[in-house]
């Protein structure tokens, strides 16, 4: 028997798996990757008796790996808040599934803990860009201001980190990060142990967003506007964190960010208003390669020649 840990490289994905490991050890193989990385079950061949325990992950995007592994006769414990389809049945299967606007995974492993590993809880929330519910559900920690800003900061970061084409365009592998953070059950004392570290990602973070803050909308109306950054290891980096960041500061409007590709198509993250959680994962898999949830999903590579499409389709969403 072989346990597999299979997370999202983001935030959301690592804290998920820090509230479970913190509170049940065992000793697992890893399987994760950038933000954008998403098909990982497929990754492995599974046999009768091994433990899958997923996380932050669709199902829809996982199917054909998830069926090969219940078929296997493995066991497999599912949490997530993308678009899953039709979920299979299985006695090998357990699943914790909800799509919800005001829902990420932290979310989800917090109630099946009981809200043990509740900071943790509230860093993978935070990086989600559910600032207010990770308040709300920071509130029986009795943090000061000061501390729920560096809980705040810490899964902002996290979460930065886990944006790029591939590993090397990242500060740490989301796996390596994992390991940094999982002998700490207080996050904030990472932050003071682990000074260095947690530098390293804050750096990045401020000069890329640095760089983003510099780019002009090139498209903005009542309810979208657009951004194209270059193809550039900053921009991929960025790219997530600053469609975030724009949501935060317009909250009545939805957001484009596309960032260039070698191939001249783009890679998109789209945000639903934050006053308006919905329809950006529905708008994202009308194209190839799309997918996500209700407030922020995306699309791997948009043809250069369909960016007018899929503006029209978040105004005609949006606006209405």
């Amino acid at each position: 028997m072989t346990a597999y840990d299979i997370f999202n490289g983001d935030a959301d994905g690592i804290c998920a798996l820090l509230q479970l490991r913190q509170a049940a050890p065992r000793t697992s193989r890893l399987i994760t990757g950038v933000k954008r990385d998403i098909a990982l079950i497929e990754r492995q061949d599974y046999a009768a008796g091994d433990q899958l325990c997923v996380l932050d992950i669709s199902l829809d995007k996982n199917r054909t790996g998830l069926q090969r592994a219940l078929a296997a006769g493995a066991e497999v414990l599912y949490f997530d808040h993308h678009f899953a389809g039709q979920i299979p049945y299985s006695p090998r299967l357990e699943t914790h599934i909800d799509t919800g606007g005001d829902i990420c995974t932290s979310l989800l492993v917090d109630r099946y803990l009981g809200g043990r590993g509740r900071a943790w809880a509230v860093v993978g929330t935070f990086g989600d860009n559910l600032h207010r519910v990770a308040r709300r559900l920071a509130q029986p920690l009795q943090l000061n201001a000061a501390q729920l800003a560096q809980l705040q900061n810490l899964g902002t970061y996290i979460n930065y980190n886990s944006y790029g084409a591939k590993v090397a365009d990242l500060h740490f592998a989301p796996a390596a990060l994992y390991r940094k953070l999982l002998p700490h059950t207080d996050p904030l004392a990472f932050i003071a142990e682990d000074a260095d570290s947690f530098a390293r990602i804050e750096q990045g973070y401020r000069q890329d967003l640095a760089q983003a803050a510099t780019v002009e909308a090139d498209y903005c109306s009542a309810s979208l506007a657009v951004f194209r950054l270059p193809d550039a290891a900053w921009a991929r980096r960025v790219s997530g964190v600053y469609g975030n960041q724009l949501a935060r500061a317009t909250p009545e409007r939805a957001h484009l960010v596309l960032t260039e590709k070698p191939d001249g198509s783009y890679l998109v993250s789209a945000r639903a208003p934050l006053d308006r959680k919905t329809g950006a994962d529905e708008i994202c898999r009308q194209f190839p390669t799309g997918g996500g949830r209700q407030a922020a999903a995306g699309i791997d590579s948009l043809p250069a020649e369909r960016l007018g499409e899929l503006i029209q389709k978040m105004e005609n969403y949006y606006a209405a």
